[in-house]
């Protein structure tokens, strides 16, 4: 149990650090710009395809790596230069419509560019296998490293945001601005910028989850719903509450997949209907959670600070 256990939350914080990738860069567009992006996720389809086609090509990940970041970063600031910047005054609604609407382009687009067939890539050589963390509990090598990543990554962010130039403007921008545009700052220039690296942190968690998952057309909008719960329950428009909402909601939802099959074995003698039951209530935790949140602390647990 204690095995199971570990390993549980070991995937937890592993599926956390992904949607805190997505939820960083989704939580950072929305604070500075005030923009909401449906297709966030297409970023993260486009940074894993990228990768994928590259890998499978040349058989280098050292080659793939960067060609996925370097797809969703400049996929990320053509929309926003061509799309987004039609969108910062307008209602929220027409930012939902619009980016909707780029979700079935990117769809589409990619279909016609590769098909609809699944496309599985390998897992880095020199990333294969399994350790033993403690006697007796191996775990995936690749795993690990992107746990591994995602918390440097976080690292690199915080200290972008809290100690950097670009960090003071970003943050700047953020409270206001007009005032920021008024001290000679290319604020369009900005917001390239900070959408591309959004885009970069979504492709990179795409180039990530592509050997554990297939690479297929639509993958985006199956975890940009997790995405938002994040951003929901760590605080909108905060840095901190993503990394910490991601923690939580990837930690309950693993959790709650391992142990609830057999919770509801216990209390139901019929199997199939256990097993059902139990991955319908196991698929409405994070949800639940979010809806509590919301209850008791609607600016999130860990909102921007003002």
């Amino acid at each position: 149990m204690t095995v199971f256990v570990l390993e549980q939350l070991l995937n937890g914080l592993q599926l956390g650090v992904t949607l805190f990738l997505l939820a960083a860069g989704l939580t950072l567009i929305f604070g500075i710009m005030g923009i909401i992006n449906l297709a966030h996720g297409s970023l993260y389809m486009i940074g894993a395809y990228a990768a994928a086609l590259v890998a499978r090509e040349t058989g280098s990940w050292l080659l793939a790596v960067p060609a996925g970041l370097l797809a969703a970063g400049a996929a990320g600031m053509l929309i926003e230069m061509v799309i987004m910047r039609r969108l910062y005054d307008r209602d929220h609604l027409d930012q939902v419509l619009a980016t909707y609407g780029l979700i079935l382009f990117c769809n589409e687009l990619v279909t016609l560019l590769v098909g609809r067939q699944p496309m599985f890539v390998g897992i880095p050589p020199g990333l294969a296998g399994a350790i033993e963390l403690i006697p007796g509990v191996p775990y995936s090598i690749y795993r690990l490293s992107i746990i591994g990543f995602g918390l440097a990554l976080a690292v690199g962010l915080y200290l972008l945001i809290q100690k950097t130039r670009l960090g003071m403007l970003i943050r700047a921008g953020a409270t206001n601005r007009d005032t920021v545009r008024a001290l000679g700052v290319d604020i369009r220039l900005l917001y390239t910028l900070v959408f591309g690296l959004g885009a970069l942190l979504a492709g990179f968690a795409g180039i990530m989850m592509g050997p554990l998952l297939s690479v297929q057309v639509g993958m985006g909008e199956q975890i940009l719903i997790m995405t938002f719960v994040v951003v929901v329950v760590g605080g909108v428009g905060s840095i901190r509450g993503a990394f910490f909402g991601a923690i939580i909601v990837g930690i309950v939802d693993t959790m709650l997949r391992g142990f609830m099959p057999g919770w509801m074995r216990g209390i139901i003698s019929d199997t199939a209907q256990a097993d059902a039951l139990s991955a319908g209530l196991s698929s409405m935790g994070v949800y639940l959670l979010m809806a509590l949140v919301l209850l008791f602390r609607p600016q999130g647990l860990f909102p921007a600070r003002t």
